[in-house]
């Protein structure tokens, strides 16, 4: 990777910044394409990675017109683009209730499913959604899809597999409420070895089948399963017909290179950064501290293409002090390092635009469109 990210008239960047190469975007799409089997309408991707108009626009480009979301504006975003459905991933309180009806109504070409884990979520958004037929301000024949989020084994969110056909049965009861199947996101899949991690997930995945064939046995058609994070995905795809959901690995990031081999996928995305500092022997300060990479990463936050002996000394808000071998020269001031996010979903949301490289040279902008909560709706 040592000059796969070399900017050609680097010394007009202003540092730090956020480059994606649209080149290596465009690769793992295709990988990602063809790990789902070949085929893009399997794919139902989250886009909290970039919460870009533009790349979403790209992967519309490839065939993959499904989308998951994890805020409204991300959604309201979505159904600029032109997406044919929408999953908000996230659970469905408060405010965001009338947000997503109000932005579904905008958008009554584009179908908007929202998701829900316990009953009393369930019940609360048919009586709001009953509510707002009263008053005249829904259709009194508006129904909006529901998905109801499985815990896998994350435990942060999600209903238990046991509970899911009672609740199937009890949501189908509600008005304005049509039930359309399970979101079934299993994030804590972090076996390196690919063996370890697809025979955990066809284990769940056997779980999950039972359910459905139970439940549509009784006449519940369940049409839309989605299944996966970036992780998982390729597991569900060799044992299932569900929808696919990866994320991070359109854009990529080192965290995922470095546990996740099998994916074939390449870090498409760097934070530009330049030295400024010969503090003490044997290291060096950059220009990208806290405010410009994800900190959720531990103990590094990112590594230097062509540099991975770099170790951390410490970061605070503007600075980045490293750390090098004693036999190894440090780089000399103003040396523009490309510096590859440990993970890259945190560190999109820390720009207002994308430098878009092509070929080495940067060929355009990309808006962070969704960086803050709301948009217009």
């Amino acid at each position: 990777m040592d000059n796969l990210y070399q900017i050609a008239e680097e010394e007009e960047l202003l540092t730090p910044c956020l480059i994606y190469y649209e080149d290596l975007i465009r690769k793992n799409t295709d990988r990602i394409i063809e790990m789902a089997g070949g085929d893009p309408e399997r794919l139902w991707p989250h886009i909290k990675t970039h919460k870009s108009l533009d790349m979403t626009k790209l992967l519309l480009s490839y065939g993959i017109h499904k989308f998951k979301t994890a805020t409204i504006a991300e959604a309201e975003m979505c159904a600029m683009a032109g997406a044919s459905d929408i999953v908000l991933a996230y659970p469905l309180i408060g405010p965001n209730r009338e947000r997503l009806v109000r932005l579904s109504l905008a958008y009554p070409k584009i179908r908007f499913y929202a998701i829900q884990d316990d009953m009393d979520q369930i019940r609360q958004l048919s009586a709001f959604l009953g509510n707002k037929a009263e008053e005249g301000l829904i259709p009194a024949d508006y129904v909006l899809p529901l998905l109801i989020d499985v815990d896998l084994g994350l435990k942060r969110t999600g209903a238990s597999i046991e509970d899911l056909e009672k609740m199937v049965r009890k949501t189908s009861e509600l008005p304005f409420l049509q039930m359309e199947g399970f979101h079934c996101y299993d994030g804590h899949r972090h076996e390196t070895d690919y063996q370890e991690r697809d025979q955990r997930v066809e284990e769940t995945d056997q779980r999950i089948r039972k359910v459905i064939e139970d439940l549509r046995k009784e006449g519940y058609p369940l049409p839309v399963i989605i299944a996966g994070g970036t992780p998982s995905f390729p597991c569900h795809a060799a044992h299932t017909d569900w929808y696919l959901s990866p994320g991070t690995s359109f854009i990529h990031d080192w965290g995922y290179d470095v546990h996740f081999p099998d994916l074939q996928c390449t870090p498409a995305a760097v934070v530009a950064s330049r030295v400024v500092s010969h503090p003490a022997p044997h290291t060096f300060t950059c220009d990208c501290g806290v405010k410009a990479i994800a900190t959720d990463p531990a103990p590094e936050r990112g590594t230097i293409s062509g540099l991975p002996q770099a170790k951390t000394v410490m970061q605070n808000e503007e600075h980045w002090v490293f750390r090098l071998p004693e036999n190894m020269e440090v780089p000399s001031i103003g040396t523009v390092l490309y510096i590859i996010p440990t993970h890259i979903c945190p560190t999109s949301a820390l720009y207002p635009e994308i430098l878009v490289a092509e070929q080495g040279k940067i060929t355009k902008t990309w808006p962070v469109t969704a960086r803050n909560r709301k948009l217009c709706y």
